[in-house]
């Protein structure tokens, strides 16, 4: 999206003002059952079908921690490189909403299950560390419908009790576009970790977006307000534009800006007020009695260590001293752990350079403009890396492979068998360029003249004569050199 509002917010008036963003980032464990039950947790059933008397709240019922959901934010943790709390504490965190059937949520507060960690950003500009406040894990809220009815909302409680990790971070991220790569970094270092799908079309990545400004150099915060609940890395950037620009207006007017949480309106494209912002003491926060400190021990936090792959930034690592990648190709093939695999796979039998950039162009191109994620692609890692060995020994040039590359997304069809049934393989026999080569300088006496006069530009002209009378099958190598020589 285009951030150049707030770049000429954040320079105008001598490049006095500069934007400051914290996020608190919800994302949905990966797991068949909730936090506290054993209701599933598939996305799209039919409203309240996976409703436990528990998740209902019925009185009497009583919350069973679920140690799947407490690894997966351990694990989480760890990929964070961040500090795993041996002890933690479940608390109630006491608000009325129509959809939250306790009248509380189980949250964590004083003593969350993960402390401070960072993630490291890849900026065009350098790499960047953002620090993590903390991850701590609470259960999800049901869900308010209020477009079904003109004077009924309806109350889906499939969510209610789904466990969420909830990740703050430090108020380090300085514009829009450090959000997108920072959620795209964070989900990226979830998938690969299989704690969190970041599915944000089905709600599985949300967050909180803590916007203020301040002068420039200055070390203090501006009051903030935070923006609640946005589900894309596009209203999250829109959101953060609106708001630094509402901000700087309002203290321009020598107006105060109120602490308060608001909502982003994706339809008007603007923030508006919600309510006052709540403290930590309008919550009422008590342990909950329901639930035991949730301890663990050094050799459980290990065995989870001994389980996590290799993350995007060290696979980054590995992929440039290993294959000789450049920083920028090594980090859009680490961003998402399908892609990263679909790499390796394609690579296992073909030339790494030329895989590479069959992927990061022709290949991601397709994915792009189809709007599918690898692993849906019409072109399998297999019969890519067959395409990649057919220009490599010189069976098809590169040109003719990008016909081909087109025809294969029809089914995943073999390479091998296109060029045999299209009779697409390169010409690479010397006599045969030669006579074409001949005829192309025979038919054009004017232009040898010219050439050999000076103008080597013609050079050109002569290549795509021979290329066109071939069908464009010529060894384009073998054309330069033998019309080097003939001219």
């Amino acid at each position: 999206m285009n951030n150049n509002n707030l770049k000429y917010l954040i320079s105008r008036k001598d490049n006095q003002y500069e934007v400051v963003i914290g996020l608190e980032v919800h994302a949905q464990v990966t797991s068949q059952s909730k936090l506290f039950s054993t209701s599933a947790t598939k996305f799209g059933a039919e409203p309240n079908t996976q409703v436990s008397l528990v998740d209902a709240a019925f009185p009497g019922m009583l919350p069973v921690i679920n140690e799947f959901c407490v690894k997966q934010a351990i694990k989480t943790g760890i990929g964070l490189k961040a500090k795993i709390n041996k002890r933690s504490v479940f608390d109630r965190k006491n608000y009325f909403y129509a959809d939250l059937p306790q009248g509380y949520q189980i949250s964590q507060f004083k003593n969350p299950i993960v402390g401070e960690g960072k993630v490291i950003l890849d900026m065009p500009d350098g790499q960047k560390e953002v620090g993590i406040e903390r991850l701590h894990l609470e259960q999800d809220a049901g869900k308010s419908i209020h477009d079904l009815d003109p004077q009924n909302t309806f109350v889906d409680l499939n969510r209610s009790g789904v466990a969420l990790m909830e990740i703050v971070s430090k108020p380090d991220l300085r514009s829009p576009d450090e959000v997108n790569i920072y959620i795209k970094k964070l989900r990226s270092i979830m998938r690969y970790l299989g704690t969190c799908d970041g599915n944000m079309q089905e709600g599985s990545l949300r967050a909180d977006v803590n916007v203020s400004v301040r002068l420039k150099g200055s070390k203090k915060f501006g009051t903030r307000c935070e923006i609640k609940n946005v589900n894309s890395i596009k209203f999250m950037q829109m959101a953060i534009e609106y708001e630094a620009n509402r901000q700087v207006d309002l203290i321009e007017e020598g107006k105060t800006i109120d602490q308060e949480t608001r909502l982003f309106d994706t339809k008007k494209n603007e923030t508006r007020s919600m309510r006052s912002k709540e403290d930590a003491h309008d919550y009422r926060y008590f342990p909950d009695p329901d639930l035991l400190p949730l301890e663990v021990s050094d050799d459980f936090v290990q065995k989870l260590k001994s389980e996590i792959p290799e993350l995007p930034d060290e696979k980054k690592k590995r992929f440039i001293e290993k294959f000789n990648l450049s920083p920028y190709e090594a980090t859009i093939l680490v961003s998402d752990i399908e892609t990263s695999k679909y790499f390796e796979d394609v690579i296992n039998n073909s030339d790494t350079k030329l895989a590479t950039n069959w992927i990061i162009g022709e290949l991601f191109a397709v994915l792009n403009d189809k709007n599918l994620e690898i692993t849906k692609s019409p072109i399998s890692a297999k019969n890519l890396s067959k395409l990649i060995n057919l220009i490599k020994d010189g069976t098809i040039s590169g040109k003719i492979a990008k016909t081909i590359f087109e025809l294969m997304m029809d089914g995943d069809k073999d390479p091998q068998k296109i060029v045999e049934e299209k009779g697409l393989k390169q010409e690479s026999d010397p006599k045969a360029i030669e006579e074409i080569i001949v005829k192309v300088i025979k038919d054009n006496p004017n232009k040898v003249k010219e050439y050999k006069s000076g103008k080597d530009k013609l050079f050109g002209f002569f290549m795509g004569q021979v290329m066109k009378i071939s069908g464009g099958k010529a060894n384009p190598q073998l054309v330069n050199e033998i019309l080097k020589k003939n001219l």
